[in-house]
């Protein structure tokens, strides 16, 4: 099982690839690749914003007191509460996402965060902040799933990876401003040292509901709703600057429209798609396990759970803390924004394999340098595990950050693609859950097993890293279209590749008959 996937003919994507005008040249592909970045980028802003809201305002001496120094099960929901949002909205996406289209969810789910905020920060009580961060986390798949869809489908196939990498890129920018918020507001000697950081959480939803209709819809989307007309000029528009005679678009036009009749026509369009055929239900599997994966990697431990680490390691200062959580969300903004830059390089299973098993390493490090540290009282030990939290940094990057929508778009096709996502989110947000919840009682010195339990963890990476050699299939240096029949039939696989060389065809002899008709015109004068 290990790789694998139909092979095609990859005649769209070679067009693009030997186009030679980079998109900053291009008017209209580069007013599209700007609008993207305040209209979705900036939605994963948010998560990166809630992890660090957690674990900062954790140090605020305010936030503590208020909640009554929340400590095991009850510190847990606080931080979990989100995610439990998202595992409760997720089965209802495909519903919104593929009826009233991209746009419309994110916008949907955009508002219903700017009223989760708005509870957050002006919560009286412990049980009035964990509703608000249901609301929040209710509404954030909404807008992950549409707006992850939507770079991938709007993106000119030459620079979608990079697109759809840079998306998870933007989880770090949230993180850095909540960081440096906190940082900032936790010397305020009230509740607004923890409430104007809550507030703030909404900035980037509101961004997103000025801006998002300002995109356009998804092709794709439109197709599947047999608006061809509005499909084409969007293509055009974007992808062949305005030429309607381009053969890159006519290509790509009957490539999407073709493919998408060949999915519609096996697709019921329900929940039991995901699991009717072995291809399937091997992309369910995958989706399901890089959910699980992108949160019980460690990651969570270092994102909502910092403080508590630091502690461990006698490193008990606020300040540094706060200014080490700063530096470290610095370090992983600019590794994301370099893998994604990246992306096109390499292979996808390469970087995944390469970055899980960089991640192990480092645990294994990072776990023999607590001990020392804990155990025998080693200072320099203490200091190692500072360079191994910031070294974790590059590792999970290389891979979880950098392809995790990349690849999710790529092998789930379009009418499996909301769903798809939907169960990516769902384990990933059950997944955290867990792990907010487990982390605080595993770690905890007293009532836990302390840097113990990083062994765990140790152990669950060498399982992952397993189940990635096995089960990942290579997805690069192909378009969507092509990589929608990856696990199934050869003669599915190449019916849209014969409607793509069917439109090629027919423009050749188009032009060779105008080509004629002037020369004879010519000729008569």
């Amino acid at each position: 099982m290990v790789g694998g996937g139909v092979q095609t003919d990859n005649i769209v994507h070679r067009m693009a690839m030997e186009d030679k005008v980079p998109w900053y040249k291009k008017n209209n592909l580069r007013y599209l690749y700007f609008m993207l970045f305040p209209c979705l980028m900036g939605i994963e802003m948010t998560s990166g914003f809630d992890s660090q809201i957690i674990n900062a305002v954790q140090i605020v001496p305010a936030w503590s007191e208020f909640f009554g120094h929340p400590t095991g099960g009850y510190k847990g929901i606080l931080a979990s509460a989100l995610p439990l949002g998202a595992v409760i909205g997720l089965p209802f996406i495909p519903l919104l996402n593929d009826n009233l289209g991209r746009r419309w969810c994110v916008m949907f789910g955009s508002i219903t965060m700017i009223v989760g905020s708005l509870i957050q920060g002006f919560a009286v009580n412990g049980p009035m902040y964990i509703v608000a961060r249901l609301i929040i986390g209710f509404g954030l798949p909404y807008a992950i799933v549409a707006g992850s869809s939507l770079i991938g489908e709007l993106a000119y196939p030459k620079e979608r990876a990079i697109l759809t990498s840079l998306f998870n890129a933007a989880y770090f920018i949230g993180a850095i401003v909540a960081s440096a918020v906190t940082y900032g507001t936790q010397t305020i000697p009230s509740d607004w040292s923890w409430r104007v950081p809550s507030l703030l959480q909404m900035s980037p939803s509101l961004v997103q509901v000025a801006l998002v209709l300002f995109l356009p819809e998804s092709p794709r989307f439109l197709i599947s709703k047999e608006r061809y007309e509005e499909a084409f000029k969007i293509l055009v528009k974007y992808h062949a600057e305005g030429d309607e005679n381009s053969e890159f678009a006519k290509a790509e036009m009957a490539e999407i429209k073709t493919t998408i009749a060949i999915e519609l026509e096996h697709s019921k369009r329900s929940w039991m798609d995901m699991i009717n055929t072995p291809g399937n239900r091997r992309r369910v599997i995958v989706g399901s396990l890089l959910g699980v994966m992108s949160q019980l990697s460690g990651n969570v431990v270092i994102s909502y759970y910092l403080g508590d680490i630091l502690n461990l390691i006698g490193f008990t200062d606020p300040s540094f803390q706060a200014k080490y959580n700063i530096g470290n969300q610095c370090l992983g903004l600019v590794c994301a924004i370099c893998t994604a830059l990246l992306v096109m390089k390499f292979k996808r299973r390469t970087m995944f394999l390469t970055s899980i098993s960089a991640i192990l390493i480092i645990y294994v490090a990072w776990t023999i340098s607590s001990a020392e540290a804990i155990v025998a009282g080693s200072k320099p030990a203490g200091k190692l595990c500072l360079f191994w939290i910031y070294a974790y940094q590059p590792a999970y990057n290389i891979g979880f950050n950098a392809l995790t929508y990349t690849y999710l778009v790529e092998i789930f096709p379009y009418a499996m693609r909301a769903r798809g996502i939907s169960i990516f989110q769902f384990f990933g947000k059950a997944a955290q859950f867990f792990g907010t919840n487990v982390n605080p009682v595993g770690l905890d010195p007293n009532t836990g097993i302390g840097w113990k339990f990083l062994i765990v963890y140790c152990c669950w990476i060498a399982v992952e890293a397993f189940l990635m050699w096995w089960l990942w299939p290579e997805t690069s240096n192909r378009t969507l279209e092509e990589l929608t029949f990856l696990f199934e039939d050869f003669d599915r696989a190449h019916a849209a590749t014969e409607a793509v060389e069917k439109e090629i065809h027919h423009s050749d002899i188009k032009h060779h008959e105008e080509a004629n008709i002037s020369e004879t015109t010519s000729k008569d004068v």
